[in-house]
């Protein structure tokens, strides 16, 4: 960019950021630049999430633009002024910082309900009423607080640790932060300890894993649960048989060479000793799971994202294991 600039340039950085890149980026292009012409560096991060992306784009909840002038900041008014969202016109340093502490203080959130869930099931309460109890209260909200698997994908993996060793660099100890990485971190090994406490020795079972992508509508395997759920399957040996609507593909290039995939969810189960839902497709939610309990072995599914109802999956038999929730076990 330096070298190109033949006039007055206004350099946007989009992507999620460290604080202090954007000015980096100045010192980098005023070191190279050919021409003594002036430049400003902007900070306008987007908030686009997977599967979403235009309808994000065209209605953001916010638009953050960080100048180092009113003047400066004018430019990019200008360009987004059709859209009639809202916008916030700060300092590079903190519209980058809003993008990663939005970022971080979601994946608080999802990490927090993981860890009520954990005490739900020493205690016996359902954390999926717990959690539609705090929601209710407009200072909490209910966005982002299912109990599951815990995040994954490109973003909130990178997000945290990097905000983490940012803070480090400052000299901040972001323990919170820290907390929330190691939590998620242990989400996918809770789940396969417990796959492995009511079905040991795993040694020749068949897990039928229905999910492989990180979140539903996409094919994205980045930091994808899966990964870690099939491994630690194998491993124990198991063998696993699996099912993504859109995903399979991608699945191979990161999944051992052991797994077999499937064409549905049906066949994934086809003798299974138990169903392991990872990714919480829509379409999994509306499965004739008369027939999938007809196609296993042994009617056991372990629900990693809460997707049944603990009544229906009793009526119809199935011994019966979610997150932070009861299990349904045979009378």
């Amino acid at each position: 960019i330096g070298r190109a600039m033949e006039r007055y340039t206004v350099v946007v950085t989009k992507s999620t950021v460290p604080v202090g890149t954007g000015e980096f980026v100045r010192e980098v292009i005023e070191k190279h630049r050919v021409t003594r012409v002036p430049f400003d560096v902007v900070a306008n991060p987007e908030f686009l999430r997977e599967g979403s992306a235009i309808e994000d784009t065209l209605r953001p909840d916010r638009i953050v633009i960080g100048a180092p002038t009113q003047q400066v900041a004018m430019t990019l008014l200008e360009l987004y002024a059709p859209l009639e969202r809202p916008m916030i016109i700060t300092d590079v340093p903190s519209a980058e910082m809003i993008k990663y502490a939005s970022n971080a203080f979601l994946a608080t959130k999802i990490s927090f309900t993981n860890s009520i869930a954990n005490i739900c099931e020493l205690a016996g309460a359902d954390v999926t009423q717990v959690m539609k109890g705090m929601g209710l209260d407009a200072r909490i909200g209910p966005a982002f607080l299912q109990a599951g698997l815990g995040y994954g994908g490109s973003c909130f993996p990178k997000d945290t640790e990097s905000l983490v060793h940012t803070a480090g660099a400052l000299g901040y100890d972001f323990a919170l932060l820290r907390a929330v990485v190691e939590t998620n971190a242990e989400r996918a090994p809770h789940f396969v300890r417990a796959i492995e406490k009511a079905l040991a020795p795993l040694d020749d079972k068949r897990i039928a894993v229905l999910g492989l992508a990180f979140k539903p509508n996409t094919d994205d395997m980045r930091d994808a649960k899966s990964i870690e759920v099939v491994r630690r399957l194998l491993e124990l040996g198991a063998s696993v048989r699996a099912y993504d609507p859109v995903a399979s593909v991608n699945a191979r290039t990161v999944l051992p060479a052991a797994v077999v995939y499937c064409d549905s969810p049906y066949d994934a189960a086809a003798e299974a000793d138990a169903v392991a839902l990872v990714t919480e497709w829509n379409e999994f939610k509306f499965l004739n799971l008369e027939r999938l309990r007809a196609a296993m072995r042994r009617p056991i599914v372990f629900d990693g994202r809460n997707l049944w109802e603990l009544e229906r999956m009793r009526r119809l038999g199935f011994e019966y294991h979610s997150i932070g929730r009861k299990p349904v076990l045979p009378a």
